[in-house]
């Protein structure tokens, strides 16, 4: 693991004291790792607006289900994925009236900014020679989200054998793109959002959607969430305000508005 990675990790994966004492005084919001700028400009935008925040805990969405099932006393839950949704759901921990399929995204094959790289993705490119002696950045693929969604693509696409060797497999989708960003590694798959966040990255081409299952993210309250804010929260998070923030950062918005 990389320092970068351990540090996304160490950041990410919050003591369950810690934990308490912030849902305390505000709601706990799990959220994956690839939400970040989009949810620190919506949090922002609610505390200026009510004067109440929510604590974000941003990691892969495997590793956050993994916590709430382990007693973590998170109050809303925010998937890459409707696996780590179903899988909290099928547990009984989400309350399942409040679940809504609220995001989508893209996928995207990135080069540090200065790369030359140029590659048309399609049925039989040949991502082994554009790598070289290289490796390539990537979610977990037996459970990040965005790890899981690339190596489907790469299988449909006809070019996962000639790379699975190549892999250097990170915990999150954002410890991926550092890999990329900090030069530690020549190509990466993550979604188009992230690759809009980091300008030390370029996009050197796009997944065809039908190379993978859709991107979706599901929203849903926890099952032991009795924080008062936390509803709300939800609300807002579906909410015309909230929009025009997704969007910023190129997620496509999918849920319909709650009023406000």
């Amino acid at each position: 693991m990389t320092r970068a990675a351990g540090a996304i990790a160490v950041a990410a994966l919050i003591s369950f004291g810690g934990m308490a004492a912030a849902e305390a005084k505000d709601p706990v919001v799990f959220a994956a790792a690839s939400l970040k700028n989009a949810l620190d400009a919506i949090n922002a935008q609610w505390k200026a607006e009510t004067a109440k925040q929510a604590t974000v805990s941003y990691a892969a969405s495997s590793a956050l289900a993994k916590q709430i099932e382990s007693g973590a006393p998170a109050d809303i839950f925010i998937s890459a994925d409707l696996d780590w949704m179903d899988y909290l759901a099928k547990k009984d921990l989400i309350k399942p009236d409040s679940r809504v399929t609220l995001l989508g995204n893209r996928i995207v094959l990135i080069a540090p900014k200065d790369s030359p790289v140029k590659i048309d993705i399609g049925p039989g490119f040949d991502l082994a020679k554009a790598l070289g002696d290289g490796r390539l950045a990537m979610g977990d693929t037996s459970a990040v989200p965005a790890g899981k969604y690339g190596k489907a693509a790469l299988e449909k696409l006809g070019a996962w054998a000639g790379v699975e060797n190549k892999i250097a497999q990170a915990e999150s989708v954002r410890a991926a793109l550092l890999l990329v960003s900090r030069g530690e590694a020549p190509l990466g798959i993550v979604y188009a959002t992230d690759a809009a966040a980091d300008p030390q990255v370029k996009i050197v081409g796009t997944f065809p959607e039908n190379s993978h299952p859709p991107i979706l993210y599901p929203i849903a309250l926890t099952k032991d969430s009795s924080h008062p804010d936390a509803a709300a929260f939800l609300a807002y998070l579906q909410s015309g305000k909230a929009r025009p923030l997704f969007e910023k950062e190129g997620f496509t918005v999918l849920s319909k508005p709650v009023t406000q």
